[in-house]
């Protein structure tokens, strides 16, 4: 796991924050630092554990109560509560999942990273000529949250709420690099790239890929960071091998790396 670079003297409150949403590499289980916070109403608590368990992969009941410690009849009870809210769904194979009323209450919601992109990732296209994308880590894949093409030409296209797989890509290199050791272990296995890649991706500070998400498609990536020095998001150009080159970085990671800082100022 990289390490995020620091923001000029952080409270202590904030530092404890980062810490929690960024796991620790020794606990692999993330609902001990991250999802058991404790508002003093015990069976909210445990119906958000539940929530974010459920966000992690779609789960059964046994795998629900492995990741929340929940016993077995409060796990059930309180999925049951939550899908009868459609804030769960549960599928043909028993496994829980979100639910609509997630998406529909996103709706409502100012993302400050997306109106961050929406000023940011249009340079970014004109100067490079390419397609531009902002992927969000979601447990063991990558959902791209913003997307533009150039007017014309061949074009990586990749639409807003794909899920692409964190085992090919600049993009995926990124995330996977800055995120906790139980998920990198749980994705390298099966990546076209090692771990060494990963640490390459921490020294320089940008990933590519060449043809590895898809035949005669090259990208670039970089990380996007809060305030806090937290990685939150990649933001990747991607294209034609033909135009991109075998090595985009040489060519657009200082463009990229820029777009990135942009996104980081405004958030």
């Amino acid at each position: 796991m990289c390490v995020a670079r620091r923001s000029a003297r952080p409270s202590r409150s904030a530092s404890i924050h980062s810490f929690a949403t960024r796991w620790s590499s020794q606990n692999t289980r993330r609902y001990d630092l991250f999802v058991r916070q404790h508002s003093g109403i015990g069976v909210l608590d445990k119906a958000v554990g539940v929530l974010h368990a459920v966000a992690e992969s779609p789960c059964g009941l046994a795998e629900l109560c492995d990741r929340t410690d929940l016993p077995r009849a409060t796990a059930y009870r309180l999925a049951a509560a939550l899908e009868v809210h459609r804030l769960l769904g549960r599928g043909q194979d028993g496994h829980w999942r979100l639910g609509p009323a997630i998406t529909e209450l996103a709706t409502h919601v100012d993302d400050p990273l997306l109106v961050a992109c929406a000023a940011v990732l249009p340079q970014l296209r004109d100067a490079t000529g390419e397609s531009v994308q902002v992927y969000r880590r979601e447990g063991t894949s990558r959902v791209c949250v913003a997307a533009l093409e150039p007017a014309a030409g061949l074009r990586d296209t990749v639409p807003v709420g794909a899920r692409l797989p964190m085992t090919a890509g600049s993009g995926a290199k990124v995330l996977l690099a800055h995120t906790d050791a139980a998920t990198q272990a749980a994705v390298l296995p099966k990546a076209v790239f090692s771990a060494r890649a990963l640490a390459e991706v921490c020294r320089r500070g940008w990933a590519q890929s060449v043809a590895e998400r898809e035949p005669g498609v090259a990208s670039v990536s970089a990380p996007v960071r809060d305030g806090r020095g937290v990685v939150i998001a990649a933001i990747s150009v991607s294209g034609p091998i033909d135009r991109m080159g075998r090595r985009p970085g040489v060519r657009w990671a200082a463009d990229l790396l820029s777009a990135a800082d942009a996104l980081t100022r405004r958030l």
